[in-house]
Order: structure tokens, then C-alpha cells, then sequence
């Protein structure tokens, strides 16, 4: 643990886990040859099959886990995005959502509940889920709802080969692996990981691949020394969705910037941080296959990914932007009078949803669709001209 941290310590038995997810990254270390970039190092420890943090089986979400999102803090963010899902299946005549990783249900709970009370319940909610401890999750936490209103739940493997209605990201960009790159002195180089007899320690060498330099020189500030994230693989999975898309659009929902922000000469160290225990830490090391280990999103590298790939926007905006567009705060005048223990509750959740000082500014909310026109985004102020 750091010196002077505040982290609580993991339990023997998380630690064990902990090294035999260390075990893995020494051995996957020794056959590339002694060193692997940052970001297949994110992979292995996020991702490997029973010892990565998404589906090793560890409670992640909500109180007793690492993080809270937007969908665990209230139903009425749920409820509130049920208006924009309704608005584009409407106007586009489909009628399916596919929500990659859903988390613990909750946010497919809320929104099937919402649906179900304007009459607008999709004719498929297909969920992408890579972790079986979250698929039991999720399965709990829709059961009710979805026997209650005899929507179709489907879980998927892989990505439909194409997509007519509503693609939802809550919170999915984040985690994917980025790569972390650094100039220094004119110089570029690949942030990564080698083994040490006592652990792992991060290290770097000249960065070889042209197209990834050529990304990071286009959008790191000039003249200084610099460190942040390109994530190629967020980009790419993008573009894919968007090729898929037919009829329909692709909702994405995460804490980032434009790339103006994003890549901000004071931002120099990059945004890679991990979560533990509802504290954040910088040391992406530290007890591999417990933390969440994430980076901010660039929108505006996502916006180019879908545009290429045959996409527009259709709205992007803040969080508070969004879902006081989609009638928040109607929903909570609904929840009781106003000094119920009910309603001081939703009030207090509201309020971190929205607040610029809380998730209100850092999340932002893109839409993209095929025909950006026949689609309104919801938002009380389009920042589009952002990106």
C-alpha cells in the first residue's frame, strides 16, 4: 500500500487472488519477451478468465463495492433515459435495445420499468455481458420486471452482427485498455509493465508504432513533455457498432472530455486511476485484479469513430444537461412529499447526478445515428460544436 494512503486493505483471501493475478502477468511478461505495454497489462488484469477484476466475481457496484454509477444511486436515471430510448425507437420504428455491459441490472431494470408504465416496452433487451457473476446479477435484478411486463430478455456472447434500435453504453468506454503514451524531449515512448522478483514495476520503451504515434503527435499539446492516454481499441469498437447500426442509434454514456479538454497542457500525467473501496488511486500496480482500473473518455475521438464509420450526431451533451432534458426532476416531485425520507434520499442522489461539482459536468452523454435529423436529442443544451 502507499505510503500514507488511506486505502483500506484487502482481505488474505483477495490477496491471494491478487497474486495469482500477478502470477499470470509474470508469466504473459516472460513470453513477449520481458515487457508488455500498459495496455495489455489492463486486459489481462480487468479481463483474464477468472482472475480479472470484471469476472472474477468481486461486488464492484454499489455500496459494499468499489464504485457507485449513475444507475445505482437511483432508479430515476433509469427512468429519466427511458424518455430518450422511447424517443428514438419511436421516431426510427424499431423496437430493440442492446445494452453493452450492464453492470448489476440496474440501469435495463429502470428503464424496463419506465417503458412499461408509457406503454413503449421494447420488443427485445439484449444485454452484452462478459462476466458470469454479473449475468447472475443481472438476471436478479430484471427477473421481476421482465415477468411483470413479458419483455424478452436475451443475453449475448458477441455483438449482433446488425443493430436496428437503440445500442446503450453505460460506463463501457472507460474500461477498455487504452495505450499510455509519453514525449519527452521530442522523444516517444510506450508506458508498460516488466516483472521484478518481489512484483511487477512499470517501465518504458521507444514507441514503434507509427500510427499511434501519429495519433498521439496530432493531439498531445505541443512543445512539452507530455503523458496521456490513445485508446485505439475504444475507438475501434466504435466504429464497429456504428457499421452495425442500421435503423436506429448508439447511446454512449461515460465521464470524459472533448479532446480540447482531454488533452489540457496541465493535464499532463494522462487520466488512467483506479478505484478500490470508493477510493481513487494512481497506481495502476497496485493489488492487480482488485482495483477498477479506468481512463477518461475522449468524445471527440469517439464522435470522428462513429462519423466514420457512417454515423452523425445527433446531440451531445452534459449529464445534467441530459437528464434534466429527459424530465428528472418531474420524476423526483413524483417520488413523495418533499420532506419524506423517501424523497431527502432521491433528492440527495439527484443532486450528485447533476451537480457540476459532482457527475453533472465530468459525464457527458453523446447520441449518434444513422440520420441525425429524424432523432432530437433530449438535452437542454447541445455542446456539440465542442467536439
Amino acid at each position: 500500500m502507499p505510503p500514507g494512503s488511506s486505502l483500506p486493505m484487502p482481505d488474505e483471501a483477495a490477496l491471494r487472488h491478487s497474486a495469482r493475478v500477478v502470477a499470470a502477468v509474470h508469466e504473459d511478461i516472460a513470453r513477449a519477451g520481458g515487457f508488455i505495454p500498459l495496455s495489455r497489462y489492463l486486459e489481462l488484469v480487468l479481463y483474464a478468465p477468472a482472475l480479472g477484476y470484471y469476472v472474477a466475481g468481486s461486488r464492484k457496484f454499489g455500496p459494499d463495492g468499489d464504485f457507485v454509477t449513475g444507475p445505482e444511486l437511483t432508479p430515476l436515471y433509469g427512468f429519466a433515459m427511458a424518455r430518450q430510448l422511447e424517443t428514438v425507437l419511436a421516431r426510427t420504428g424499431t423496437s430493440d435495445i442492446v445494452e453493452l455491459g450492464a453492470g448489476s441490472g440496474a440501469l435495463a431494470a429502470a428503464v424496463l420499468t419506465a417503458l412499461a408504465q408509457r406503454g413503449a416496452l421494447p420488443s427485445r433487451y439484449r444485454i452484452l455481458e462478459v462476466s458470469p457473476e454479473l449475468r447472475a446479477r443481472q438476471r436478479s435484478s430484471i427477473a421481476a420486471v421482465a415477468a411483470a411486463s413479458k419483455v424478452r430478455i436475451e443475453w449475448l456472447d458477441r455483438l449482433p452482427p446488425s443493430i436496428d434500435g437503440v445500442l446503450l453504453m453505460n460506463e463501457v468506454l472507460d474500461a477498455i485498455a487504452p495505450c499510455v503514451i509519453a514525449r519527452r524531449h521530442g522523444e516517444w515512448f510506450e508506458r508498460g509493465v516488466i516483472a521484478e522478483r518481489d512484483g511487477l514495476r512499470l517501465a518504458e520503451r521507444t514507441l514503434d508504432d507509427a500510427r499511434i504515434r501519429a495519433l498521439a503527435a496530432a493531439r498531445f499539446p505541443v512543445g512539452i513533455d507530455y503523458v496521456s492516454e490513445i485508446n485505439p481499441a475504444a475507438e475501434a469498437l466504435v466504429a464497429t457498432i456504428a457499421r452495425r447500426v442500421g435503423t436506429g442509434a448508439l447511446l454512449v454514456i461515460d465521464y470524459g472530455f472533448t479532446r480540447r479538454e482531454y488533452y489540457h497542457a496541465q493535464r499532463s500525467e494522462g487520466t488512467l486511476v483506479g478505484h478500490y473501496r470508493h477510493h481513487v488511486h494512481a497506481d495502476p500496480l497496485l493489488w492487480p485484479g482488485l482495483s477498477d482500473l479506468t481512463a477518461h473518455v475522449d468524445f471527440t475521438a469517439m464522435a470522428d469513430a462513429a462519423e466514420r464509420a457512417g454515423l452523425r450526431i445527433a446531440g451531445f451533451a452534459t449529464q445534467a444537461s441530459f437528464l434534466l432534458g429527459c424530465g428528472l426532476l418531474d420524476l423526483l416531485a413524483n417520488v413523495g412529499a418533499t420532506d419524506s425520507l423517501a424523497y431527502l434520499r432521491t433528492a440527495s442522489a439527484v443532486q450528485t447526478l447533476v451537480s457540476p461539482a459532482e457527475m453533472g459536468d465530468l459525464f457527458k452523454v453523446l447520441l449518434v445515428a444513422r440520420s441525425e435529423a429524424d432523432i432530437p436529442s433530449l438535452a437542454l443544451t447541445d455542446i456539440s460544436d465542442r467536439l
